[in-house]
């Protein structure tokens, strides 16, 4: 993150530690409300990206790292895939996702419960899909359809199947591991585009420079 951290602009606050030598003293930190995202005409485009799937215990840095040869492009990454909160976004580590089933259900057995059923993939004798796989239905799920190729009423019947609280909660962290990455060829029109959008604009009374802003202090009036 610390490449990101450089293109976050400044601000000044009034300084409240016990050491400050007057009241007209301030503190210069990293504006972290300056959020910026990727432009409309990247992110919309999949011409800038490639698909990419996480391995293992993989965390963002370890991805850039692999992919743009720098840790720190960790959250190129993030950005390219609006994630804002790791922890729930992210697939989580093996021993975290494990310490969090148990939490979440009590015991090993309460893993293995069904949590719902789902159908199979239904087709005719044409090859026509009648029922797509993956519909969340009742365990005794039927469809009667006319099938030509037959000339008569087919019964589709036993054409579900059954999704436990394991399966469940591995399906969804499987979907986070899908992303997209930026090509690392238009890493320089991203760095562009996001040093534009966190300079600062003339205009205002806490403007300083295109990277610092200074906050009011109120102290100096009262």
């Amino acid at each position: 993150m610390s490449s990101y951290f450089r293109r976050v602009p400044n601000f000044e606050y009034v300084s409240r530690t016990a050491d400050r030598k007057n009241i007209g003293d301030y503190i210069t930190v990293k504006n972290f409300f300056k959020r910026v995202k990727l432009s409309d005409d990247i992110f919309n485009n999949l011409q800038f990206f490639e698909k990419y799937k996480i391995i293992g215990d993989e965390r963002p840095d370890n991805v850039a790292f692999k992919v743009y040869n720098d840790e720190t492009l960790d959250w190129v990454v993030l950005l390219s895939n609006n994630i804002i909160d790791v922890r729930t976004e992210w697939p989580m580590p093996q021993s975290s996702f494990e310490n969090y089933l148990l939490d979440k259900y009590g015991s090993y057995s309460n893993l293995e419960a069904v949590h719902h059923y789902e159908t199979i993939e239904v087709k005719n004798t044409s090859g026509v899909v009648i029922v797509p796989k993956g519909l969340k239905v009742l365990s005794d799920y039927s469809v009667t359809y006319y099938d030509s190729g037959l000339d008569r009423e087919v019964i589709a019947t036993g054409i579900t199947e059954e999704f436990t609280n394991y399966d469940y909660e591995v399906d969804i962290e499987d979907k986070k591991r899908n992303i997209y990455l930026l090509k690392a060829s238009y890493l320089n029109l991203v760095f562009n585009d996001i040093e534009t959008l966190m300079e600062y604009k003339e205009g205002s009374e806490q403007f300083v420079s295109r990277t610092l802003k200074r906050g009011e202090n109120i102290r100096l009036y009262e």
